[in-house]
């Protein structure tokens, strides 16, 4: 029995068009306030400056502070 292979074809791959920066920019915002706002709570989420009262925060993310080197101790 005979297999029948299709010749290769000169044709080019399909490539995706550029993506202009206006429609990243918002989303790139977006998760910038998102990481700095995360970063305030593993960081800094404690003591005189907490926006949360009490230490259910400090808990949530105190392996974080750890793993990021934060003292918490």
């Amino acid at each position: 029995m005979a297999q029948h292979v299709a010749p290769p074809t000169a044709t080019t791959p399909a490539l995706p068009g550029k993506l202009p920066l206006k429609d990243i920019a918002p989303w790139a915002v977006f998760f910038g306030i998102l990481m700095l706002v995360l970063l305030y709570f593993v960081g800094a989420e404690q003591g005189a400056t907490a926006v949360v009262s009490g230490e259910d925060v400090h808990e949530w993310v105190h392996d974080a502070r750890h793993l990021l080197g934060f003292p918490c101790h």
